[in-house]
């Protein structure tokens, strides 16, 4: 066994522990250490066979342990919990050091960090990790910020550790300095959230409006995972749906209380969205829909609230509906994406990251909860056409979008009629329609404005602004 280690872990929960195993099964050395000692001793026990650990009991053990430059990952809680553990390392460690955050931390804590630690010659890098406890074992999608000399220590590393695309490429790329790779992850994370709101909907539709039972909508799944919605998502939908409950027989979905939990980044997408002026509807949609099914005391006084008589449809009609219901879905998926896309962007000139789309595309093809088939296609588009304004610009989304949305409509329509809430697909449909009008309300909007405050408005056919005096003759003035 080496007497030194290449790489550290501190934090030995499941995600810290399988990180670990990860580094070790690729060939590294790994010193590992826990608040805990007990926890660094049973990994040590149990998977010792997988590869070489060092295992420390105290920080100071821990810090001696790895070669240098030294490389500390952190797998903590993020808040308090990592400045603790940043605080307790840092003045262990030296110049040139580094210490790798693992955790879903804000992007703004990661910015604060690494300014702090960059002022004692440390390197911090922020590290959005996706693929859940099986990805950080087997290969997860990485998506680190930091320095450009701390990736070129720490990047071959994270590459070798990473998922691989269907093309072989590793699924991490350097996303940019300080906090831009915990942001990228925000944004994947606030994709996930629309994404799976999406396909609850569509499952929601599938058995409210086509009667289909939650077995017969998993095969409905399995077929779509065959075709152009082949991702992770699709396809462990058709596994939940299928499986039935042991104690009482019934579909798993059927017992299961219908009130969603969230852990905080699709919130932070969208108030970050707000901050930076993107319009992220599909995202705040799937946010405000898992809030609204935890609050059971509200809907339980709504229950008797007036709706439409649901209509059956026919054996016919509902196969039909059915392939209406996946092209909404896919039209819908495309538009969470964009938006997506539209706030990292956003992010990225805002603090000056210059983050590469068709690599974040590229490095979520493998490993991370929202891989799809089509985000080889995206990141085509971008790789094709850096300045791509949006995935809607791009002619193959485009044809596909044209292609499907009269089934989008009539699936929103069905919806309306039916009492079966949508707010995800709507949203999106909304947002397309938006980009696509020649002319939105705004106008109005500004002359209410300019109207109860004095806001001013500009005009379309002369430069400057201007403001009404709403009150006698209402003649216009230069602002």
């Amino acid at each position: 066994m080496s007497t030194s280690a290449q790489i550290g872990v501190t934090g030995l929960a499941v995600m810290g522990r399988n990180l670990a195993r990860n580094f070790a099964r690729n060939g590294y050395t790994v010193a590992v250490h826990n608040r805990t000692a007990s926890r660094m001793k049973a990994l040590v026990e149990e998977f010792g066979n997988e590869g070489d650990f060092i295992g420390a009991e105290t920080a100071g053990e821990f810090v001696a342990a790895l070669e240098r430059p030294r490389r500390l990952v952190i797998m903590v809680k993020a808040g308090e919990p990592t400045d603790a553990v940043i605080q307790e390392f840092a003045p262990l460690l030296e110049p040139g050091d580094m210490i790798i955050d693992g955790g879903n931390a804000h992007f703004a804590d990661t910015r604060r960090r690494e300014r702090e630690l960059r002022e004692r010659g440390i390197h911090f890098v922020g590290t959005g990790i996706s693929g859940g406890e099986e990805g950080a074992l087997h290969g997860p999608s990485i998506m680190p910020g930091g320095s450009t000399e701390s990736y070129g220590s720490l990047g071959p590393m994270l590459e070798k550790i990473s998922a691989k695309a269907a093309d072989g490429a590793p699924c991490v790329t350097h996303c940019g300095p300080d906090g831009a790779g915990h942001f990228v992850k925000m944004v994947h994370n606030g994709i996930e959230y629309a994404d799976m709101q999406l396909i609850g909907e569509a499952y929601q539709l599938l058995r409210d409006v086509a009667g289909y039972s939650p077995a017969e909508i998993a095969e409905i799944f399995r077929t779509w995972n065959t075709g152009r919605l082949d991702s992770y998502l699709i396809e462990i939908t058709a596994e939940v749906l299928s499986h039935m409950d042991a104690a009482t027989g019934k579909p798993f979905v059927d017992v299961v209380v219908d009130q969603a939990e969230q852990k905080g980044t699709g919130r932070w997408t969208v108030q970050i969205a707000l901050d930076l002026g993107v319009p992220v509807s599909g995202i705040a949609e799937a946010v405000f829909a898992r809030s609204l099914s935890g609050h059971a005391g509200l809907r339980e006084a709504s229950q008797g609230l007036a709706g439409p008589t649901a209509v059956p449809l026919g054996k016919e009609e509902a196969a039909a509906f059915a392939d209406r219901v996946e092209q909404a879905l896919y039209a819908s998926k495309i538009v969470s994406y964009t938006q997506g896309f539209h706030e990292i962007a956003a992010g990225s000139e805002e603090y000056g990251w210059d983050i590469d789309l068709g690599a974040v595309a590229s490095i979520w093809r493998g490993g991370c909860i929202i891989r799809a088939a089509f985000l080889d296609r995206i990141r085509a588009a971008y790789d094709a056409r850096a300045d791509l304004p949006s995935l809607l610009s791009d002619e193959t989304f485009a044809r596909e979008i044209a292609e499907a949305q009269d089934d989008w409509r009539e699936v929103l329509i069905a919806a309306t009629r039916q009492g079966v809430p949508t707010p995800g697909f709507a949203a999106a449909l909304a947002y397309y329609d938006a980009l696509r009008a020649r002319r939105l309300p705004a106008a109005l909007t500004q002359g209410q404005r300019d109207f109860f405050g004095a806001h001013t408005y500009r005009r379309v056919d002369r430069e400057g602004s201007f403001h009404t005096l709403w009150g006698g003759d209402r003649s216009e003035v230069s602002a």
